[in-house]
């Protein structure tokens, strides 16, 4: 999976999400966001392992995606398979904090 740099504003609707296929690594936060800032290096090392497409979302109030997934703090990263949440991970800050996405990866749910 190749590894986005920057959150994009982005158009893509929970239609679109939903109607996806295969792996999807959902990332919503912000550049402005320490948090966010932080988890990057483990971020990025973790998503060159694995094969599914990464989507790096600029959230905040009023941005429908988000609220959608229920986001409440950044970053979130949630794995979607076929448009199907599998698990999240909330403010990772070490390999453990991403167990669920690694087990479900690792599984091929």
């Amino acid at each position: 999976m190749a590894f986005v740099r920057e959150y994009s504003p982005s158009d893509i609707t929970r239609a679109d999400i939903d109607a996806g296929s295969g792996w999807v690594m959902l990332e919503f936060g912000t550049g402005w966001c320490g948090h966010c800032s932080a988890a990057q290096p483990l971020l990025q090392k973790f998503l060159g392992g694995y094969d599914a497409t990464h989507l790096k979302v600029e959230d905040g109030k009023g941005r429908p995606l988000g609220r959608s997934f229920a986001v409440k703090l950044w970053p979130t990263v949630i794995l979607l398979r076929d448009g199907r949440e599998i698990a999240r991970a909330v403010r990772p800050h070490e390999r453990d904090d991403l167990a669920p996405l690694i087990d479900a990866l690792e599984r091929g749910q």
